[in-house]
């Protein structure tokens, strides 16, 4: 019995500490240093505010805070603050409680509390279809909220729901027409019968980045509780949003756009007429996301005669008869938590680098040797040597590929002038030999099993290496005694033989920033008939074993390896499929996934780092298998490959210049720029400035010169997959007009920072290249981050920071928990945070 209690104990023990290593986030007490301010605020961005019913009393938010004050102005009380972000108040029908809009339990939900702050209770607790602006039914037991949706674009759409104020999984009402025209701001009549509610009609069915608001954007519809009919009520030039209805019933005030201003007015409900009332308004958002509304909720005054609303910082009251507009004076006592900003330096030149991207990589038959590319060209190391130079050709290399003997190498070159081939490399005669006649964008080429016939991908061109020779693309077999090509399919990517030779995989749904369904699918080369293997989504890559028996996959940038069964029809295959055993091989990611000879092992590499696991290792069922699962490991062997930056050599002087400066407004006329190797080392008047004989002078006679240009948001054409263009027209284009660093924050990792290491060894042109990598995306696709916990944010930023990322985009993160796990995360890995709210004021 003592045994037993003491077993129970430690199993206790053992479960309290489990819990207690994993307590819920606190979006008010992040980890992470601050300090306080605290000050006075006369005037506020952005406020939401309603009117008690009872006419004494308005409650706005302010900077995330929610206050109360008299109707009549002056001192407002704060009744909730906090780093959660609480805003949109709405005062119930009996004005005993407020509902409001709050990240407290780490995404917006609705909240409800008692009318002085106290007893706030969470009512909807959603995690992803989060919700914002909830206005009361007349019964005060509904309410009406507007839920946010997203697909591939992360602004999304809104529909209009309505909730118990017990809480549970709501009613729908309105149901969105596309996933990226919104739905909002929600108004309920005093009689409960007709919802009011804006929605972006705007022609072209998507969120476009140049609309016209003197056309019309918004239009202002009804909805009607017992027909459930929606039907438009105004809009027009300069389209209409923000509708309030009166107490009475019998007007609607709402928000136009009238050429560059934001105007109030009101439509009376049983004419059709409606009038300008205010033009003073702080400019609506209808061009903008609009995520939490279009203008800022504000309220009728219960007898109608006037409205309340804010307006360019003040509080504004409207008289309805003479317009005349008056202010409401406020002053709040602020105090606010100040966190601490992430920031860690960055060198911009260094005379050695490390390679961070081995790209392409793959490992002989006899696992003595691994073959990758970087810095433009192949690379082989032998037994762990330092790796060297496969060939001495110009043009670039890449995506090479074994035979089954390990003595032959197929790969593809590029030339801008001659564009691209398909070369072989004998390892014994040390020969590359083109295999190809005619000029094309190859790609990802593999040997048969015997030997004889390779398959390979014919690019259909893109915007750096040109749409020439692109005609008839798709995937191809070639008889490499004939040099004869075969077409099979227009579809798909990354082909590969069967173990026997007989077919051809290929997926489809693209690589990255592609479809979020994807499929694994095989080409019988004899009946030509194609047959799906596996139907799955967000899976960037199937790789299946030599002998077939497995196959490893990529979803969400994490790796991990499922049988491969034979039953004549597709089957889904992902991380959480069941109908398998799956196992996770790669704790926070990896790419260049392949497989030993012999099927038991698959290799991958992140960032210069080199991999290797065997499948008894993952599943306890093969043979040899431990006696329990070790953990994944997250320590690769480092395949060190230097290279000495890229510099000029020697002195020029440019004189006779305007020089522009960076003191002030400083122009030195008549000046002189010296140049040693890389480093500027005189910036002041030609006259009188010794140069050496040895300097080159060049005269700037009528020239300006003007420090380099630094864009911290370039995107440069990084986006796709594939070989890199010897010039690079983007990074040509910047230079020209002046700008010598950028920054990109949305991209394709791979590529940005293999192309980043050209540019600083010299093999591209370019600016210095910095760059995020790809987003942290909170909204859908196959590039999609998703952030649960701490660590979940420290694994994505690992796989960032291995290809030699200093900062990290947190690309709309729905819940505030998970942009805060990714500041923590930046925190603890030295890495900057460049945040995306999508026009939210609570981007943290």
């Amino acid at each position: 019995m003592k045994k037993f209690l003491t077993a129970c104990w430690i199993t206790f023990c053992t479960l309290s500490a489990t819990s207690q290593d994993k307590p819920k986030w606190d979006v008010n007490n992040p980890p992470g240093t601050f300090k306080e301010v605290e000050f006075t605020a006369a005037e506020g961005t952005w406020m939401n505010l309603d009117i008690s019913p009872d006419g004494n009393t308005i409650a706005f938010d302010l900077l995330g805070d929610i206050y109360t004050m008299p109707v009549t102005g002056g001192q407002a009380r704060a009744i909730r603050s906090g780093l959660a972000w609480e805003v949109q108040p709405r005062w119930s029908p009996d004005g005993s409680r407020i509902l409001f809009t709050s990240d407290a339990g780490g995404g917006d939900n609705i909240f409800v509390m008692k009318k002085d702050g106290s007893d706030a209770k969470q009512i909807t607790k959603e995690n992803f279809r989060l919700l914002n602006n909830a206005v009361w039914m007349p019964d005060g037991q509904y309410f009406v909220a507007r839920k946010h949706f997203t697909s591939g674009r992360s602004l999304g759409a809104g529909e209009m729901w309505m909730y118990h104020i017990t809480g549970g999984d709501g009613i729908q009402l309105t149901k969105r027409k596309n996933d990226q025209q919104d739905v909002n701001e929600p108004a309920i009549s005093p009689d409960g019968k007709m919802l009011y509610y804006s929605e972006d009609v705007y022609p072209g069915g998507y969120f476009q980045y140049n609309k016209d608001p003197n056309s019309e954007i918004f239009v202002i519809q009804s909805y009607n509780f017992e027909t459930g009919e929606s039907k438009r009520v105004t809009g027009g030039p300069g389209g209409a949003c923000r509708p309030q209805v009166s107490n009475k019933g019998d007007k609607l005030a709402y928000v136009r756009r009238v050429r560059e201003k934001s105007v109030l007015f009101v439509y009376d409900i049983a004419t059709g007429r409606e009038w300008p009332v205010y033009d003073q308004l702080s400019k609506d958002q209808q061009e903008a996301w609009t995520i939490f509304g279009i203008y800022t909720g504000f309220d009728w005054a219960p007898d109608d005669k006037h409205i309340i609303i804010w307006a360019k910082g003040q509080i504004i009251k409207i008289n309805m008869e003479n317009k005349m507009a008056t202010e409401i004076p406020f002053m709040a006592n602020v105090k606010h938590k100040l966190m601490e900003t992430v920031r860690f330096e960055n060198k911009a030149f260094e005379d050695k680098y490390e390679v961070k991207v081995l790209r392409n990589t793959v490992t002989s038959p006899d696992e003595k040797t691994i073959v990758f590319s970087a810095l433009g060209y192949l690379y082989t190391s032998t037994d762990g040597k330092t790796p060297v130079r496969l060939t001495a050709g110009n043009d670039f290399e890449a995506e090479p590929s074994f035979n089954a003997s390990g003595n032959q190498l197929v790969y593809v070159t590029w030339n801008d002038e001659k564009l691209g081939q398909i070369m072989t490399y004998d390892f014994l005669s040390k020969k590359a030999t083109p295999i190809t006649k005619d000029p094309a964008i190859y790609r990802t080429p593999s040997f048969s099993p015997d030997g004889n016939t390779i398959v390979y991908n014919k690019e259909g061109g893109n915007g750096h290496q040109g749409y020439t020779y692109s005609l008839n693309s798709g995937i191809y077999t070639m008889d490499l005694k004939t040099k004869q090509s075969a077409f099979i399919t227009a579809e798909g990517e990354k082909p590969q033989f069967s173990a026997d030779g007989k077919e051809v995989f290929y997926t489809t749904g693209g690589f990255l920033f592609g479809s979020v369904a994807k499929a694994f699918k095989k080409f019988n080369l004899k009946t030509q008939k194609t047959d799906v293997i596996f139907n799955t989504s967000y899976t960037t890559h199937f790789v299946p074993s030599p002998d077939n028996k497995w196959v490893a996959f990529m979803e969400l940038y994490k790796l991990y390896v499922a049988p491969m069964p034979k039953t004549g029809q597709a089957i889904g295959l992902s991380a959480k499929t069941k109908a398998v055993p799956v196992a996770q091989v790669a704790k926070d990611a990896g790419i260049n996934l392949h497989w030993s000879a012999d099927s038991k092992k698959l290799h991958w590499t992140l960032g210069n780092e080199y991999f290797t696991e065997k499948l008894n290792r993952r599943f306890q069922f093969l043979e040899g298998a431990p006696d329990s699962i070790p953990p994944i490991d997250t320590v690769g062997t480092k395949i060190s490959l230097t290279f000495k930056a890229d510099k000029p050599e020697g002195k020029i002087a440019l004189v006779n210049a305007n020089i522009i400066t960076m003191e002030n407004e400083q122009v030195i006329k008549n000046g002189a720029v010296v140049v040693e190797g890389n480093l500027i080392k005189y910036v002041g008047p030609y006259a009188g400035t010794q140069i050496d004989g040895q300097t080159k002078i060049i005269d700037m006679k009528g020239k300006t010169i003007m420090p380099g240009l630094i864009d911290v948001h370039a995107h440069l054409g990084a986006f796709r997959d594939g070989i890199s263009p010897q010039k690079h027209w983007e990074y040509y284009a910047n230079l020209a007009y002046g700008v010598t660093t950028t920054h990109d924050p949305s991209v394709n990792s791979e590529i940005t920072f293999a192309q980043s290491e050209m540019v600083k060894a010299g093999t591209l042109v370019g600016p210095r290249i910095f760059s995020t990598g790809t987003i942290l995306y909170g909204a859908d696709g196959d590039f999609k981050a998703e952030i649960n916990s701490l660590e979940d944010a420290k694994s994505a930023l690992r796989r960032t920071k291995a290809y030699g990322a200093f900062s990290v985009k947190s690309y709309n993160q729905p819940r505030r928990e998970q942009r805060q796990q990714v500041i923590e995360a930046a925190r603890q890995l030295g890495i900057r945070v460049v945040p995306e709210g999508g026009s939210f004021f609570s981007t943290t």
